[in-house]
């Protein structure tokens, strides 16, 4: 398989994470917490735009909190899996939330600032080609940021889905520019 094709499924399984995450459809009552499986798998893959893109300078930081993003949604996946794993006990919930939020050396770097660096360092990547692809390059940050606003500040899901679409849309199509271009001059 290609570098793209990674990517690809990586896009594709975190935007599927995404639609879970929305609760747009009514929840399927099972003990596999398919939206975080789907979101960590898709992290995952999404380590392969470090590989996708044109080396410089600007990429390499942005590959560096690429990685690091995407460590840090491993991290918070695994707490979520453990938060699931209460079931219906939400005061066990609610007293490791509060033992996650008193600890700062697990909550910044896995719940408040380490997963927006996959965001950040893909946006990055994106923005090397502002000059060339304006308008996908724009797609990608303008989604990453609003996730990140939909998510922390707005509490909506439906408005994450949509910022992780146009994120997810903007980074496909940057991927596979030249084919897009290919097809539109035939």
């Amino acid at each position: 398989m290609k570098t793209k094709h990674f990517c690809t499924i990586g896009l594709l399984f975190f935007l599927a994470s995404y639609l879970l995450f929305s609760n747009i459809f009514p929840s399927f009552n099972t003990s596999i917490d398919f939206a975080h499986w789907f979101n960590l798998i898709g992290a995952c893959f999404l380590l392969s735009f470090n590989d996708a893109f044109t080396k410089s300078k600007i990429s390499t930081v942005a590959s560096a909190l690429t990685t690091l993003g995407v460590i840090a949604h491993i991290g918070l996946c695994a707490i979520d899996f453990i938060m699931s794993s209460y079931g219906n006990n939400e005061i066990a919930k609610e007293a490791l939330n509060r033992q996650i939020s008193n600890s700062p050396l697990i909550f910044y770097p896995f719940v408040a600032v380490g997963p927006s660096l996959l965001f950040f360092g893909l946006a990055l990547h994106a923005f090397t080609f502002i000059k060339t692809e304006t308008v996908k390059s724009l797609m990608v940050v303008f989604g990453s940021v609003a996730v990140g606003f939909s998510f922390f500040v707005l509490k909506n899901g439906v408005y994450m889905l949509l910022s992780c679409l146009i994120f997810v849309l903007g980074l496909g199509l940057l991927l596979y520019k030249n084919e897009t271009k290919k097809v539109l001059n035939e």
